[in-house]
């Protein structure tokens, strides 16, 4: 008889505000405050409904090998994304790779944010001495409005407090948390009681080089000075931008993930592909999907050693655009437009194209709320990641990174 799951994901929250970080953004309280509980059970009861199964056109993966899981930004569908809580609190969930996104400040000293405009991620607004620092920049060739990291100072920042960017996460922690250096974060994990990565993503090089901050040096130089140097150790640098990896494998031994973006999905389940900026600078007319192809995975073997794909290019998804507007249109009838109203498509051939070029393929995001999750998957994120993990990828970005860690147990549960 085959097994059924139910996976539990619970939070007990004992005190929330033992959680407070202190200026220097170290935690205190953190055995007395969030304790995160993933529990997987196997249930015959028939009143309890068993996890699906996944789309009938998934591909069976070969057993055993390791795949990460990868905290994005922390485990920041609870908390504040890049904050020491959500770094912690995803190493208690299990995570294997913490992934902190930086970007430098006036003073050269990189901290984690997911952008250079801090607007949206903490309470900067709410600060009237930094009122007039608000202002006008382009972004990787896009005009943003808003505070800007790189118009701060360290002490600066470190009065402000991180807040949840998306409306429909919980917010109660904001206001907690300050934003933390690398320093902090990599104090963090050396000091876990076990080995957690970390996969750090060089945020708008162009952007800060062209501003005087050179944000690949300051990073080589702080990884080395907490003894990470070598491929064995638990590093990856990821970045957007192909020329800045391709320098950056020529200075260190650290494993280099080239990532890659796309503008999006047409109704019919194409990929819109983009161009990484430093392409848009140099004048190189190639687009992501150029880098996918056989001679693309070729080159980026030569400087990387994996691939991080939007996961659509793994698994796209199709809607439906019944007025011929190019969008899809609201299918399950809930006032919006997302993926819940698409369908997947058979996965397409990358991953084994890229472990044929000898790359890894770490996908992102995977995230658990229903907007995210096409109608095929009933709802249920767990079969999301089954059919990636099927499929033969080597790790995934999670936004709940105690669901990623229950979801690939259950996978090694069933392969056995």
């Amino acid at each position: 008889m085959a097994k059924k799951f139910l996976v539990y994901w619970l939070q007990v929250d004992d005190d929330p505000h033992e959680w407070q970080g202190n200026v220097m953004g170290s935690i205190t309280g953190r055995r007395q405050g969030l304790r995160w509980i993933a529990l997987l059970a196997a249930l015959v009861s028939p009143w309890i409904p068993a996890v699906t199964a996944a789309p009938s056109h998934a591909l069976t993966g070969h057993v055993g090998r390791s795949v990460l899981v990868i905290a994005h930004r922390g485990a920041s569908g609870y908390l504040p994304e890049h904050t020491l809580a959500a770094y912690e609190a995803a190493i208690g969930m299990g995570a294997d790779f913490i992934e902190p996104d930086v970007v430098m400040t006036k003073d050269g000293v990189l901290v984690a944010r997911h952008e250079v405009n801090i607007t949206e991620t903490t309470d900067v607004a709410r600060h009237p001495e930094f009122s007039a620092r608000r202002t006008m920049k382009l972004i990787d060739g896009l005009a943003e409005e808003g505070w800007f990291v790189d118009d701060f100072t360290l002490q600066e920042l470190k009065t402000l407090r991180a807040r949840q960017r998306l409306a429909f996460r919980s917010s109660r922690f904001d206001g907690r948390f300050t934003i933390p250096t690398l320093e902090e974060i990599i104090a963090l994990v050396q000091h876990t009681g076990r080995r957690v990565g970390l996969y750090i993503e060089l945020k708008h090089p162009s952007y800060f080089l062209g501003h005087g901050l050179p944000v690949d040096q300051a990073l080589l130089e702080v990884l080395a000075r907490h003894g990470y140097r070598e491929a064995r150790d638990p590093v990856f640098i990821q970045c957007f931008e192909v020329g800045l990896l391709k320098a950056l494998h020529q200075r260190t031994m650290l494993r280099l993930i080239q990532l890659v973006d796309a503008l999006g999905v047409k109704p019919d389940g194409t990929i819109i592909p983009t161009r990484p900026y430093d392409f848009v600078l140099s004048g190189d007319h190639r687009t992501t999907a150029d880098l996918l192809t056989p001679a693309g995975l070729a080159e980026m073997a030569g400087y990387a050693a994996g691939i991080g794909p939007y996961k659509r290019y793994v698994i796209s998804a199709r809607g439906t655009d019944g007025d011929g507007d190019g969008q899809n249109d609201d299918i399950n009838h809930d006032a919006m437009v997302d993926e819940a109203d698409t369908v997947t498509m058979p996965p397409t051939t990358l991953v084994g194209d890229a472990h044929r070029a000898g790359l890894l393929v770490h996908v992102w995001t995977m995230r658990s709320e229903g907007r995210y999750l096409p109608a095929d998957y009933g709802g249920n994120p767990l079969n999301e990641y089954l059919q990636f993990l099927e499929l033969g990828v080597d790790g995934f970005f999670a936004d709940y990174p105690d669901q990623a860690h229950s979801a690939r147990l259950i996978w090694q549960q069933l392969a056995d």
